[in-house]
């Protein structure tokens, strides 16, 4: 097994342990963000979520009107998830970065805080252009880091000691430089910010032990001022960390073709 699909294979495993903590998970289970994805497929009729976790895009797709959803993702466990959780979702366990469908298949595809794990993003997004028909949308949501290079080894250095299936978050500029590479057209891009509450952010990884979880705690004290600054670290008067903000870039983009 090469390097590549040992990643893939611990993720899936990860991911699969953790089916229920993402399943209750507020920041993957309600925001704008949610909505505005899907509200960006309003029209479409058969639609692909890569990478679906617990569902809750699946899940948004239907509620939006889209009448055939399919949840794909490479953890079996999640995939059964995002079935019981959202009837009417279809499951397929895939490889995002191998995508088993026909060309042209979907209406839109939608992808939402995931494609940091994957070994090969633009080889994701090129699978993404050959499966989304002339007309269709992709929405893309995923963590980003800023441009300055300290900031951004401080934010990939704090996901990977938190969850080692994390591969790397990339510049929003690198986002846009695969898509237009694979044929399409960005149409709007939306940045936000979504603050992120410690001690369920830890505990949503349920492989991780309680010494592993006190070094992200302790890396996160420890934080240089500029990272405190620009994630808006806050600390409780005891000196516990609370919270800080994580970034995060939505992407409408359509097939140029």
């Amino acid at each position: 097994m090469d390097e590549d699909s040992e990643r893939k294979s611990a993720a899936a495993d990860s991911f699969g342990a953790s089916a229920d903590g993402y399943l209750g998970s507020r920041m993957h289970s309600e925001g704008e963000d949610l909505e505005l994805l899907a509200t960006w497929c309003d029209g479409a009729t058969r639609a692909l979520d890569v990478a679906t976790g617990a569902g809750h895009t699946a899940g948004a797709l239907l509620e939006r009107g889209v009448t055939n959803v399919v949840a794909l993702d490479a953890s079996p466990a999640m995939v059964a998830t995002s079935v019981d959780s959202f009837p009417g979702v279809g499951g397929v366990v895939g490889d995002a970065e191998r995508l088993p469908f026909a060309t042209d298949a979907f209406d839109a595809v939608t992808c939402r805080i995931a494609a940091h794990h994957f070994p090969a993003p633009g080889a994701f997004v090129r699978e993404v252009a050959r499966i989304v028909r002339p007309g269709g949308v992709f929405a893309l949501e995923d963590n980003v880091v800023p441009e300055d290079d300290a900031l951004a080894s401080f934010l990939d250095r704090l996901e990977r000691m938190r969850d080692p299936t994390h591969v790397r978050a990339y510049r929003t500029s690198t986002w846009h430089e695969w898509l237009e590479s694979a044929g399409f057209v960005v149409r709007e891009t939306v940045r936000l910010v979504k603050r992120l509450d410690v001690e369920p952010w830890i505990g949503r990884i349920r492989s991780l032990g309680a010494e592993d979880g006190e070094r992200v705690r302790q890396y996160l004290r420890d934080a240089p001022d500029e990272a405190v600054e620009f994630f808006d670290i806050r600390y409780g008067e005891d000196g516990s960390v609370r919270s800080f903000g994580s970034p995060k870039a939505l992407i409408r983009a359509e097939p140029g073709r």
